[in-house]
C-alpha cells in the first residue's frame, strides 16, 4: 500500500508542476518581407545584380528594379547595411551560395555618424563625449577587408560613393562624406573597382532632391538615384544603357 500511495502522491505532484508551469505560447510565423526587402524570383537567363546598403539604397531599389526589369534580375540584401563592421560581420549571409554577376555596393553614412558615450544613437556632434560609429582609420581598414571579400565572389563589382550629409542632418556632419568617400576611393581603384559617383549626382541638385536637414531623398530623388544605379549596372554587364527619355 505504502508504494501504492507513493505513486499516486508523485503522479498528483507531476500533474500541479505540469498545471503551475507557464505555457509556452505558440511560435508566431516569421512576417513575410515586404517592398524593396522582398525576395523576387529570378527571370532565367537574366543576369544577377546584388545591391548592398543602407537605407538610400532601400530608397532606390525599386525603382531600380523598374528600370531593368526584362534586363537584370536585381536583388536586395533583406536589412539595412550599416555600417562596415555589420558587413563584416553579415556579409557571407548576404551573398549566399548563388552567383553573382553585378554586386553594387556602399558603406559609409552609419559609420560617419555620431554615437553617445552610452551608445545613443546619431548624437550630437558637437558634444565631446560623442564619437563617430566608425572613425576614419577604421573605415579604411574595414573597406579594405570588405573589397577582398567581395572580389572573392567574381562578380563585377561598383562602389557608389556615399550621398552628401546637408546641413542641419542630425547626427551627421556636413562634408564628412567627401571624407570617407575619398578614403573609399583610394581603395576602389588600388582594386580596379568601378565607382557610381551618386555624390556628384546629388550634390548639384540637393535642394530638388534630398529632404530638408535630412539625408534621406525625396520620391523623386530616389528615382533620379536609381536612373544612375541603374546605368551603371548596365555597364559593368558590359550591356547599352537606358533611355532615359523612355524610362520617365
Amino acid at each position: 500500500m505504502a508504494a501504492a500511495s507513493f505513486v499516486v502522491l508523485a503522479g498528483l505532484a507531476q500533474a500541479q508542476q505540469a498545471a503551475a508551469a507557464p505555457k509556452k505560447s505558440p511560435k508566431k510565423p516569421a512576417r513575410a518581407r515586404k517592398g524593396p526587402m522582398a525576395p523576387i524570383k529570378d527571370v532565367d537567363g537574366l543576369p544577377r545584380a546584388l545591391l548592398i546598403g543602407d537605407s538610400i539604397s532601400i530608397g532606390y531599389t525599386l525603382d531600380t528594379r523598374k528600370l531593368l526589369a526584362g534586363k537584370v534580375n536585381v536583388h536586395r540584401i533583406p536589412t539595412n547595411g550599416g555600417p562596415t563592421s555589420r558587413g563584416l560581420a553579415s556579409l557571407d549571409d548576404w551573398l549566399g551560395k548563388d552567383k553573382w554577376d553585378v554586386i553594387h555596393f556602399n558603406w559609409g553614412l552609419h559609420d560617419l555618424k555620431y554615437m553617445g558615450s552610452k551608445g545613443e544613437n546619431l548624437a550630437n556632434p558637437k558634444v565631446p563625449t560623442s564619437k563617430q560609429q566608425i572613425p576614419p582609420d577604421q573605415y579604411a581598414k574595414n573597406m579594405r577587408g570588405l573589397v577582398v571579400l567581395l572580389q572573392k565572389t567574381g562578380a563585377k563589382l561598383v562602389w557608389t560613393t556615399t550621398t552628401p550629409v546637408p546641413a542641419g542632418a542630425k547626427g551627421r556632419v556636413q562634408g564628412d562624406s567627401a571624407r570617407y568617400n575619398a578614403i573609399a576611393l583610394k581603395i576602389m581603384t588600388d582594386n580596379g573597382v568601378a565607382v557610381d559617383d551618386l555624390y556628384a549626382l546629388a550634390l548639384g541638385q540637393l535642394s530638388k532632391i534630398q529632404q530638408p536637414k535630412n539625408v534621406h531623398f525625396t520620391a523623386e530623388g530616389s528615382r533620379i538615384l536609381a536612373r544612375q544605379v541603374a546605368n551603371s549596372i548596365l555597364k559593368a554587364l558590359g550591356k547599352p544603357s537606358l533611355d532615359v527619355k523612355k524610362q520617365k
